[in-house]
């Protein structure tokens, strides 16, 4: 069974929740851009936080079945990308995300309301 895009942000925006992310952002951006449907944007407090957050999605979508496609900066540990195709998963530590400010970039994409479960 292959998951729906929306899917696999449910259950990123889910794990990226239990490793306590703060300020977790899910944009759509299927109609602005051909490079995905979602981006979900977190941000961790240290190098660590934002490690563990990204191994804990991984973890997660690898039980469900999808398959990372590319992860970038994850030694760096202040802005990782997961890669999914039709996610891409972006985890800062706050200078970071403040400096690349990704929602302003993406300012025409639609917020979408996650529900925050468990």
């Amino acid at each position: 069974m292959t998951l729906s895009p929306k899917e696999i942000v449910d259950i990123a925006h889910q794990a990226a929740n239990e490793k306590k992310a703060l300020d977790i952002t899910v944009l759509d951006i299927s109609k602005i851009s051909i490079i995905c449907d979602y981006f979900l944007i977190c941000t961790g407090r240290s190098s660590t936080q934002v490690q563990s957050v990204a191994e804990h999605i991984e973890e997660k979508l690898k039980e469900a079945g999808v398959k990372l496609l590319r992860m970038e900066g994850f030694r760096e540990g202040s802005w990782i990308l997961l890669d999914y195709g039709d996610i891409v998963v972006h985890i800062f530590q706050e200078m970071d995300r403040s400096f690349y400010n990704l929602e302003r970039l993406w300012g025409d994409a639609n917020v979408v309301e996650m529900s925050a479960k468990g």
